[in-house]
């Protein structure tokens, strides 16, 4: 099939190249436009003498039509002779030539340096051959190890100081789960990824069994980053350790069509990422980076027809301006119209994520609604769920200082 494809781009391009120089050729035995124009003027010249002659025209009028024609009989001689080159079916020969010089020596090179005894690869090599990359994987030290430290701006003398004070405390008490924490996000933040990865890799194990589906997904999401984008069978470990505790978890799910991906099993991660695009919310950090690859992705699996859903907005929760319209009512009025929205954002948050702002506005509105033991929970959720995120954890923070949880 290769070769009936190229035999036939080539035939059709070298034709589409020839066929002007051999319609050139077969204009060369055609009469040209002077010489036409040349038989005309010497008719008219007779058609003069004959004029003269039966005394329709005088002999002055005789003379001077005589030299106009015969300007023009002169000019058509010269156009005649003009056109008449030897050299222009030579040239189309020559270009010709070189047409099929450089068809033959494009065969050439390629069997010289192509492969052009390669048998078609069928679906079941192919799937065997991503098997065994899948089994090749590097483990999570070695992909570390090779993968490249972002660059982050160098922190200042004061800024340092913190996080070797942080380090230290971290050291000389290991399993705290807060200090854990916050060793993992500020390390992230330096690009000390596998100083990041162990610290909140510890923190899991510290949690045990109260560690989240969450807990384990953004997790897998750092081992990633720190593996250089690599999912190592480590980081597959806490994928599927999510995906047991909560088959719906969004981030999970997008790792493990990631997962698919890397490993040449693109049939198996569209249905995963489809169903994510479907889902939405759109404003999803990974339904974000599905929409722009999952072209390609469905087009590898086999889905070429495929058409993404149209962006969806997410359902709102309770904003500054409902804040604020609550404050006419009644204080019962109030409390249950701002507590029927917080419950509504609370359970959208829960069942489909959101984005930092979402979760920094839960925190605030169950502050205001006087659930603030619940509010803590909440808090803890986020931090663990936007864990490597600094600009993230950055709006939680935010969020809990201003409610005074901190």
């Amino acid at each position: 099939m290769f070769w009936i494809i190229c035999g036939a781009l080539t035939c059709f391009v070298g034709l589409a190249i020839a066929v002007p120089f051999l319609r050139k050729n077969s204009d060369l035995d055609d009469e040209p436009t002077a010489a036409y124009d040349l038989r005309i003027y010497r008719d008219q010249l007779r058609e003069v003498e004959r004029d003269l002659e039966r005394g329709v025209i005088d002999p002055a009028e005789a003379e001077r039509l005589r030299t106009e024609i015969g300007r023009k009989v002169l000019a058509a001689d010269r156009a005649v002779e003009a056109t008449a080159t030897p050299t222009t079916r030579h040239d189309s020969i020559g270009a010709m030539a070189v047409l099929a010089l450089i068809v033959g020596g494009a065969f050439g090179l390629y069997a010289y340096m192509g492969s052009p005894g390669l048998k078609d690869e069928p679906i079941v090599a192919r799937y065997a051959e991503a098997e065994e990359s899948y089994r090749n994987r590097p483990s999570q030290e070695e992909a570390e190890a090779k993968a490249p430290k972002p660059e982050r701006p160098a922190p200042d003398a004061n800024y340092a100081e913190l996080i070797e004070r942080l380090r230290e405390a971290v050291a000389q008490n290991p399993d705290d789960p807060q200090g854990l924490m916050l060793l993992a996000q500020h390390e992230e933040q330096l690009g000390n990824l596998p100083a990041a990865r162990k610290a909140a890799q510890h923190l899991l194990e510290v949690r045990g069994k109260e560690a989240s589906a969450d807990d384990h997904a953004a997790l897998a999401a750092l081992m990633t980053d720190a593996a250089g984008g690599t999912i190592t069978p480590e980081a597959e470990e806490q994928i599927g350790t999510a995906l047991a505790m909560d088959r719906t978890n969004p981030r999970a799910r997008f790792l493990a069509g990631v997962l698919q991906w890397q490993n040449g099993r693109p049939d198996r991660a569209f249905p995963i990422w489809a169903a994510l695009l479907a889902e939405g919310p759109d404003d999803a950090p990974w339904n974000r980076i599905i929409r722009e690859r999952i072209p390609d992705l469905a087009w590898l699996a086999g889905e070429p027809n495929y058409t993404p859903p149209e962006p969806r907005a997410a359902l709102p929760g309770p904003s500054a301006e409902d804040m604020a319209a609550a404050e006419n009512l009644s204080p019962e009025e109030r409390q249950e119209f701002v507590a029927s929205m917080v419950k509504r954002l609370e359970a959208r948050l829960a069942t489909e994520g959101g984005t930092p702002d979402e979760w920094a506005r839960l925190i605030s509105s169950l502050v205001v609604i006087g659930q603030t033991d619940h509010a803590r929970d909440i808090l803890t959720e986020a931090r663990g769920r936007f864990g490597s995120d600094a600009e993230a954890s950055a709006m939680i923070e935010a969020a809990a200082k201003q409610a005074g949880l901190e």
